[in-house]
């Protein structure tokens, strides 16, 4: 068992105050807080960057998203349905125990069904075999060809056969099982307040950089720049788009800053006959109109993605038209994003019956996203201007993501609109086409956070054969067309793509990532 402290946030307090940083120990206010020390639970973005610390993955994305060699060092496919992976040797858990083939198996077999995930990592495992061939060897089978194999499978952290794979969330956040191969392990978590990391002397990569490494969730983003400035963090990420000018005039400050790929969107009810939070203006039922593609469409052209952009995120953010920013793999070059047109969308909502709209409840997190609780707020007044009078009701993403995915007394979506984001963490559309757009399909691993349960057939054939198709040219049409046809039909509303802000104190610098992810390692000397 790892030497690992549960704290009560009173002491745990008392000992920060009482604790002066020095050149090797890093205090890194974050403005998103993970929910678990599982990295099966719950894949989100603030968890996997914890898990990136702790944990290695077969293969590595680096700041870029590229694939770079983890605990494999090389992969090659041996036929059309199997690709073999070649183990590291020589590698050890932080516990003591040697690294083999017996720890990437059971590692998948315990990643995509782990109780109560909110968004679990089936949609990158479903449908995989994996079988050890001997202690460094590993095969990876499908039942057709799979070209995005190595992508997927860079998403999944590896865990300890004799700690990890038979463990619950609890024993991981209890931090018995929270122990890996990655550059730090865990000394202490304290929820709410605090995770803390120490060196592991024995990596088997580059020497991490930093003695300690403290993770502090600071959600107010005022609250996280004045740490700042007081010197109580040595950087913070979600620098709040209100405060970078200023920022970055300040001399003792040092701005890092990068394009993300994730889209901010809507999910919209499409499967019930009556959806919980979608009344007519009498506040009696209706038959749920988010059904009908019009209604989405006139909701979407509702909606000011220029005035969001330019006004509630100060010009940090860019406009979205479909599910990745131009340059990704995948994305489409005949979309644009949809403009802003009220009389289009009245004409629309009047064409579908609604001439004189209905009421409707926007549901979303207030302690997630870049202004998430503002931009759902934005949007209500949007919609409620042109037709369609809408409440706003956000919670912290603890309670969101729960009942957005599974709140209802039948274990479905709770909510009828939603705000979400999704960043595509194999770096390519297919992960987001997967799990947001593809039927909900949860023995296959499809659908995971669909939370409108879209469905369409075109959709599913177009990403089944992309999923099958090892020329990357025709792959890539395929999920361009995909694309196009699942936001025609208003499968989701996309409304910006994420530019993010970290903030150092002077003589560090943050190596920005797409994938929005804060690693202690990427914190580097200026």
């Amino acid at each position: 068992m790892p030497n690992v402290k549960l704290l009560t946030p009173l002491i745990a307090g008392i000992v920060t105050a009482a604790t002066m940083a020095t050149a090797q120990d890093l205090r890194l206010g974050m403005s998103s807080e993970a929910t678990s020390l599982d990295p099966y639970f719950h894949n989100l973005g603030p968890n996997n960057a914890i898990a990136r610390n702790i944990f290695d993955n077969l293969v590595l994305q680096n700041e870029v998203q590229s694939l770079t060699p983890g605990l494999a060092v090389s992969w090659a496919p041996i036929n059309e349905t199997t690709w073999e992976f070649k183990l590291r040797e020589g590698v050890t858990f932080q516990d003591g125990s040697a690294f083999n083939a017996d720890d990437v198996v059971c590692s998948f077999k315990r990643a995509p069904d782990v109780p109560n995930s909110p968004s679990s990592f089936g949609t990158y495992l479903k449908g995989k075999t994996v079988t050890k061939v001997d202690d460094f060897t590993v095969h990876f089978t499908t039942e057709g060809p799979y070209p995005t194999m190595v992508n997927d499978i860079s998403t999944i952290a590896i865990v300890s056969n004799e700690s990890g794979c038979d463990a619950t969330t609890k024993d991981y956040n209890h931090g018995d099982a929270a122990i890996g191969t990655g550059p730090y392990s865990l000394v202490e978590y304290v929820p709410g307040d605090r995770i803390v990391m120490k060196r592991n002397d024995n990596y088997w990569g580059p020497k991490p950089r930093w003695e300690t490494v403290t993770y502090k969730p600071i959600k107010s983003g005022p609250a996280r720049v004045a740490a700042l400035l007081a010197g109580d963090v040595d950087i913070i990420s979600g620098v709040p788009t209100v405060d970078i000018a200023h920022l970055r005039e300040n001399e003792t400050i040092t701005l890092s800053q990068g394009s993300s790929n994730r889209v901010i969107y809507l999910h919209l009810d499409q499967f019930r006959e009556k959806s919980p939070f979608v009344k007519g203006n009498d506040g009696g039922e209706i038959k749920n109109p988010l059904i009908d593609q019009r209604v989405r469409l006139a909701i979407s052209k509702m909606i000011n993605r220029e005035a969001i952009v330019e006004r509630v995120m100060e010009g940090v953010a860019t406009q979205a038209g479909q599910l990745l920013p131009e340059g990704f793999f995948g994305v489409s070059s005949k979309l644009e994003v949809m403009a802003y047109d009220p009389d289009g969308a009245k004409a629309l909502l009047a064409e579908a019956g609604y001439p004189d709209g209905f009421k409707l409840t926007i549901h979303g997190p207030n302690d997630r996203y870049i202004n998430d609780a503002k931009i759902a707020e934005v949007i209500a007044q949007m919609l409620s201007a042109n037709g369609i009078t809408t409440a706003v009701d956000t919670m912290p993403r603890s309670v969101y993501f729960k009942r957005a995915s599974a709140g209802s007394p039948e274990g479905l979506p709770e909510f009828s609109l939603v705000l979400v984001g999704w960043g595509a963490g194999s770096g390519e559309a297919s992960s987001p086409l997967k799990s947001l757009i593809r039927t909900y399909d949860k023995d296959r691993g499809f659908g995971a956070s669909n939370r409108g349960r879209y469905s369409n057939p075109e959709v599913d054939a177009l990403i089944d054969k992309a999923l099958v198709t090892n020329d990357d040219a025709a792959r890539e049409a395929l999920l361009a067309k995909a694309t196009e046809v699942a936001i025609g039909d208003v499968a989701i509303i996309p409304l910006h793509y994420q530019v993010n802000t970290w903030a150092a104190r002077k003589g560090l610098k943050y190596i920005a990532r797409s994938d929005e992810y804060t690693l202690a390692d990427g914190v580097v000397p200026e």
